[in-house]
């Protein structure tokens, strides 16, 4: 794409009034955005309405600057740094199945994305959950992950703190290393990182998978750009899967999307008491597939892999034989769900300092998890 094509294409996206549903009409009816500038009012108002028309021929006073940033982002590092529009034999061709795809894409990643089109040879499954999962949401988002990319799924999320960034890094743990392990879908132009507690995973992202975004440089993180990103996510992948939420959770929203997509969706149960757990419920209430480990996953989507073992999702741990008979018979008390030292007081009949130390000893060990509240959780060790 040469410097006078983008910037028909960001002048396009940059006119006010004009969003994606009539911009798609408008290179429906004219082709390449640079058509669409050489209409007539008249002509333009027969596509869309006159005052969109009446946008159209003046050029957005923001373009230069745009159109600059846009050029020294790409020649900044031309090998890994990418433009796609729709058209591109590069795009995303399963977006196109989507009601409303992005017209541009900023992309970012390693450059035999673009030499081999791994981006359109990959099959994907998004997993996303909460911003503030349990200890044992963050483990079973990372250890799923792992599992799907070695069987031979790219991984799709958000890139936002708790499930996102573990679905990501258990990707890249999981990934062959000639394959698209992750792909992260931002809601801020791709100059920025956000959050900044993942600035080291948006590098490692870069060097073995992709960052995109619909958004152009320079977009802060408002909070209206990420459920829209969500139909992106949800759009890229074969399926989703829904690892801890809670009612009003995001990622219900992706959940949503995919099934108006015609994709998969998938949920991880939890306890009846957990409130990250009543999103996932209510997922599989209205027809998501439950899934326990892994493999259902797999089975569910007819994926076929070799018949090597792989790493699954963290189960309930058994006590290991280093452990007193107290400690195991404090795990047992504590079942799976969050408790307090008064609920576990009332079961165990310890008294506080005891309690305690066992409650210390166990999570050392990594058998139990220290939660917001005074509360404690039991878990597996990675």
């Amino acid at each position: 794409m040469n410097c006078q094509e983008l910037a028909a294409w960001l002048r396009l996206l940059l006119t006010p009034g004009v969003g994606n549903h009539s911009a798609r009409k408008l290179l429906a009816s004219f082709g390449l955005p640079g058509h669409v500038f050489t209409q007539t009012e008249a002509t333009l108002a027969t596509v869309v309405s006159s005052p969109q028309a009446q946008a159209l021929l003046s050029e957005p006073t923001e373009l230069q600057a745009q159109l600059n940033t846009t050029l020294d982002w790409l020649q900044a590092e031309p090998a890994s740094r990418r433009i796609l529009v729709l058209g591109d034999p590069l795009y995303p061709q399963c977006l196109l199945a989507t009601e409303d795809p992005p017209l541009l894409l900023y992309a970012m990643g390693r450059p035999e994305i673009w030499s081999h089109n791994l981006l359109n040879a990959c099959t994907c499954l998004a997993i996303v959950g909460s911003r503030n999962p349990s200890p044992q949401g963050v483990a079973n988002a990372r250890q799923f992950a792992q599992a799907l990319a070695q069987s031979g799924l790219c991984i799709v999320s958000g890139m936002a703190l708790g499930v996102d960034g573990a679905a990501h890094k258990g990707a890249l743990d999981g990934a062959a290393p000639d394959a698209l392990a992750t792909i992260a879908v931002v809601g801020t132009g791709l100059d920025r990182t956000y959050p900044r507690q993942h600035l080291e995973l948006a590098h490692r992202i870069t060097q073995r998978g992709l960052l995109l975004s619909e958004l152009p440089l320079g977009t802060a993180p408002l909070s209206a750009n990420f459920p829209r990103r969500n139909r992106i996510i949800s759009g890229l992948s074969r399926g989703t899967l829904v690892v801890e939420a809670a009612l009003q959770s995001g990622s219900l929203i992706t959940a949503r999307l995919a099934s108006e997509q015609g994709r998969d969706v998938f949920a991880i149960p939890g306890s009846i008491h957990a409130t990250q757990s009543r999103g996932c419920h209510a997922l599989i209430k209205q027809g998501a597939k439950l899934v326990e480990s892994a493999q259902d996953v797999l089975e569910e989507l007819q994926w076929s892999v070799d018949a090597a073992p792989f790493p699954e999702p963290a189960a309930a741990a058994s006590a290991p034989a280093t452990n007193t008979p107290a400690e195991s018979a404090l795990l047992q008390a504590l079942g799976f769900d969050a408790a307090g030292l008064d609920a576990l007081q009332a079961r165990t009949g310890l008294p506080t300092p005891e309690l305690q130390a066992q409650l210390m000893t166990l999570e050392l060990q990594g058998l139990v998890a220290r939660l917001p509240g005074g509360l404690f959780q039991r878990q597996s060790k990675a």
